[in-house]
Formats: structure tokens, C-alpha cells, sequence
């Protein structure tokens, strides 16, 4: 009898160890989720300003304009990390074809608000691109912990499942943009 008590403490206990720790996992996936989000919102509120300033000064590269709005609208109606990531992934490519059209108009290139755009993207990328890393960590300890034997025997009937990794699929779309001003510090 009092085997099959220390035997039945310890499977419950090791029941509550696990399950809190998938628990507190999938806290800290959705709370990193919500970090990537704020920062993908940010820039979402950037761009069409950054269009609207581009507009000012180079307003018959229309095509290009457009291309960035429609881009800006797909990553805004985007749902769950994979297809974020590929919005994500034409919005930045958009973003660099309108910094690269700036070349062409100097008189773009030095305008303080459009310098000032291109500061605030720069910015929320690279804080995206630490938000982004460490969501992928937690969805990795995530996923592993849900798959390893025997937690894997708790996370499916406790409703425990993978999440989805969020990236680009390439990385040099994830480096911020850099436009030459033509000035040396």
C-alpha cells in the first residue's frame, strides 16, 4: 500500500511539474508574440507617413507607392506567425524599393521628416529583429518540451500544441534599411 502511495504522489507530481511548465512556456510565447506584435504595429503606423512624405517629393513614382500600401494592408491583415512572416517579408521588400527611390530625388534624401521616417523604422526593426529571436527561443523550448517523452503525454490531453516559429525567410530582409545621405559625422 505504501509503495503504490509514493508511486502515485510521485506520477501526480511530476503530472503538476510539467503541466506548469508548459504552462509558463506558452505564457511566455503568447507575452512574446504580443512584444513581436507592438513592434509590427509600430512600423505598420510608419509607413503610410513614410509614403505620404515620398509622395511630397517624388509623386510620380506612383507604382511603387501603391506597391508599398498594398504590401503595408497584407502585413496588417496578417494572422499567426508563419503568415505574418511572409507579409512581413513583402512589406520590408516594398519599404527598401521606396528607400532605394529615394536615391533618385536629393531633395528627399535631406528632408528632416523623411530622415526622421527612416530613423524610427530603423529603430523598430532591430528592436523586431530582438523581439523576433525571442519569440523563436520560446516557441523552440515550447515545442521541444511538448514533444519530449513522457511531457508529451501531458501536453496532448492538456491541449498543449506546437506554435509557429515567426522569420523571414531570408536575412538579408530583416537588415533595416540604410539610404546614404551623401553626409560624413
Amino acid at each position: 500500500m505504501g509503495l503504490a502511495l509514493v508511486a502515485g504522489l510521485a506520477i501526480a507530481a511530476f503530472g503538476i511539474v510539467t503541466y506548469n511548465m508548459l504552462a509558463r512556456l506558452r505564457l511566455l510565447a503568447s507575452n512574446a508574440w504580443a512584444d513581436i506584435d507592438v513592434q509590427l504595429k509600430r512600423r505598420h503606423d510608419l509607413v503610410p507617413m513614410l509614403v505620404a512624405v515620398v509622395k511630397g517629393h517624388a509623386g510620380y513614382e506612383k507604382g511603387t507607392l501603391e506597391a508599398v500600401v498594398e504590401a503595408r494592408n497584407r502585413a496588417v491583415q496578417a494572422g499567426g506567425p508563419a503568415q505574418a512572416g511572409q507579409a512581413e517579408q513583402l512589406l520590408a521588400g516594398s519599404v527598401r524599393q521606396l528607400f532605394a527611390l529615394a536615391e533618385a530625388y536629393p531633395e528627399l534624401k535631406t528632408a528632416e521628416s523623411y530622415l526622421s521616417l527612416q530613423r524610427n523604422l530603423s529603430e523598430i526593426e532591430d528592436q523586431l529583429q530582438d523581439a523576433r529571436r525571442y519569440y523563436n527561443a520560446v516557441v523552440r523550448d515550447l515545442n521541444t518540451a511538448i514533444a519530449r517523452f513522457p511531457a508529451n503525454l501531458i501536453a496532448g490531453p492538456m491541449g498543449f500544441a506546437p506554435r509557429e516559429f515567426f522569420g523571414l525567410s531570408d536575412a538579408s530582409e530583416s537588415a533595416p534599411p540604410i539610404v546614404d545621405t551623401g553626409s560624413n559625422a
